[in-house]
């Protein structure tokens, strides 16, 4: 070993020490920090990992009476609730109404905070700006119960305020909840009333560190509102935007419960009914519970596989991604 390999090794070995010293007196340093992370890391462990010993009840014919441990196997290796899933003419609905409303309130929705945003950075009047802002952000605190009973009285066929409204203008009822596209249409545009002005605050956080000498150079250049808002604010919050984009994506085949649950009724089931409401009648209702189990992991690897492929497409054309 040579004089230069010795020096490189002792200086290495010497530094450890070193290193150790410095994160237990970081530790000591900034403990309270470290506690107060201890509470959510619990609340995982608790009632996310935890849990995840019972995946098992997908594979296997569940008994209330014996532990998950000492249930038998399903048929067909393990897969006998897969099978019967996709089997299932209700579960093929309600994946199908899965996607279709997620696509739709993507397509909708994504776009909305974004929009919402670039006009509330545009408002001159800061006072204004606060009380827009604050509007905006109400609906986020509202459940969906209220929300769908508020809907009820807006949009009932006969008594509602809306087509009363359009009756006085002499426009015929529109059945927004009885008719299952009238239905989609309000179920889309309800869900982002609910959640713009909340999702908003993400993209104002992202211009707000924007640096404003660009915008002073892009006024001294004579470019306008519009130019600075393409070449500036878009651009400042793209990265911003693809992360957004890549979790969205991840929760494609996710499916919310309150919403559909709430706005629902016999008269649009064929599209209201999504996987998790076939999971809670199925479920909790039937006490199907392997087969729930089943639908409910085969949700979370198709969402996991949309995430990962999501993030890995940013990553190919130079953004960045999730991690």
């Amino acid at each position: 070993m040579s004089k230069g390999d010795t020096t490189v090794k002792t200086v290495t070995l010497s530094s450890s020490p070193g290193r150790g010293k410095k994160a237990v007196a970081y530790l000591k340093r900034y403990w309270t920090l470290y506690l107060l992370l201890l509470l959510p890391i619990t609340y995982f462990v608790i009632f996310k990992y935890v849990p995840m010993q019972y995946i098992q009840i997908a594979f296997k014919k569940y008994s209330i009476v014996q532990n998950v441990w000492e249930m038998p196997w399903a048929d067909n290796n393990g897969f006998e609730y897969f099978i019967k899933a996709f089997e299932n003419k209700d579960f093929l609905n309600a994946l199908r109404n899965t996607i279709m409303l997620n696509f739709l309130d993507l397509l909708c929705g994504f776009p909305a905070p974004i929009i919402l945003a670039l006009l509330l950075t545009e408002l001159p009047f800061p006072r204004y700006k606060r009380v827009t802002q604050t509007i905006a952000y109400m609906p986020h605190f509202l459940s969906w119960i209220i929300i769908a009973g508020l809907a009820k009285q807006l949009f009932a066929p006969t008594t509602g305020l809306v087509n009363n409204f359009l009756g006085k203008l002499g426009v015929d009822p529109v059945p927004f909840l009885n008719e299952p596209i009238w239905w989609v249409v309000t179920y889309i545009a309800l869900g982002i009333w609910q959640s713009v002005g909340w999702n908003t605050i993400i993209y104002l956080a992202a211009i707000a560190g924007i640096n404003p000498e660009l915008y002073e150079a892009a006024s001294m250049d004579g470019a306008g509102r519009l130019r600075k808002m393409w070449h500036i604010t878009l651009p400042g919050i793209r990265s911003t935007i693809v992360v957004l984009l890549i979790l969205s994506l991840g929760r494609i085949l996710g499916s919310e419960f309150d919403r559909p649950y709430a706005l629902g009724n016999h008269m649009v089931n064929n599209v209201s009914n999504v996987i998790a409401i076939f999971v809670y009648k199925y479920g909790i209702q039937g006490l199907q519970f392997s087969l729930a189990t089943a639908v409910g992991l085969f949700q979370s690897v198709v969402c996991v596989i949309f995430l990962f492929a999501a993030n890995a497409l940013a990553k190919r054309f130079g953004e960045r991604g999730v991690w």
